[in-house]
């Protein structure tokens, strides 16, 4: 008798410096390879981490792939330079080692200074001004783009839509808006990814925009340490906890677990070019 083939999943969007820095990292490897999760993407948020995602690239292959960006509350004014230095990732590094993506890179106003209106335009317009040139660099280099987009959907949405990226290469992670923002990306031929908070009891919203993208263009992702799902709400999140996510996504699209497992896993594939 034939063994049956075991769900694998990928989980998109991770963040393992802090698991790497506090040497937690071998352990949280191994519970994700237990639970399923196979590969997962580091994602670069300044050059902080670059390095380091490399490294532990080149010490995880085929597990750990990484991307390079400057998340949007790491914009200072020497964004440029580090745009500079990311794009470098690209020209100056061995095919082998190279990120999968930009990102993640976007706007974000939930962040901005609640007491300081002229302070925080001011920093908004310097995240609009990085994530263009962002757009800009991975047009150059012909490569997706993972937006972070809080409080800035539109905006996300208009810069894009100016910069002449391929939408097909754009992925707007951690999706929290609803299924008319959903189909706004799906008509353009943008992907959503979902965290941990389509499993939380607010989030209908949410759910209803899965259901709109539909299986065949569904991601997934944990953004751990951040966004832990339930039942592990209250604990810092890891790629393991992946499973939770992915289930509440079979539920809501009543599809069995396998085939969420297979298609996200595809379309992982085929949108950031990861061996099949």
């Amino acid at each position: 008798m034939e063994r049956p083939l075991r769900m694998e999943f990928i989980d998109t969007h991770t963040h393992l410096e802090s698991f790497a820095r506090r040497g937690e990292l071998r352990p949280v490897l191994d519970r994700a390879l237990a639970a399923g999760v196979g590969r997962m993407i580091a994602i670069g948020t300044s050059t902080d981490d670059w390095t380091l995602y490399r490294e532990l690239a080149e010490a995880h292959p085929g597990v750990v792939f990484y991307t390079a960006g400057l998340h949007p509350c790491a914009v200072t004014s020497d964004w440029r330079e580090q745009l500079a230095a990311m794009e470098r990732c690209w020209t100056e590094t061995p095919s082998r080692t190279r990120p999968v993506a930009i990102g993640e890179t976007g706007l974000d106003r939930f962040h901005l200074p609640k007491d300081n209106k002229d302070e925080a335009a001011r920093i908004f317009t310097m995240q609009r001004e990085a994530f263009a040139e962002s757009l800009r660099c991975a047009k150059r280099l012909d490569v997706p783009v993972v937006v972070h987009s809080r409080g800035a959907f539109e905006e996300c949405v208009d810069l894009v839509d100016a910069s002449g990226v391929g939408w097909e290469k754009v992925i707007f992670h951690c999706f929290v808006e609803g299924p008319a923002e959903m189909n706004e990306l799906t008509r353009r031929g943008g992907w959503g990814s979902f965290t941990g908070v389509l499993t939380y009891k607010s989030a209908d919203n949410v759910r209803s925009a899965l259901k709109a993208q539909g299986l065949s263009r569904l991601m997934l992702e944990t953004d751990a340490p951040y966004l832990t799902p339930f039942p592990h709400r209250g604990k810092p999140n890891e790629p393991a906890y992946l499973v939770h996510i992915a289930s509440i996504a079979a539920q809501t699209l009543e599809v069995p677990l396998g085939d969420v497992a297979r298609t996200t896993s595809e379309t992982a594939c085929r949108v950031f070019g990861l061996p099949a």
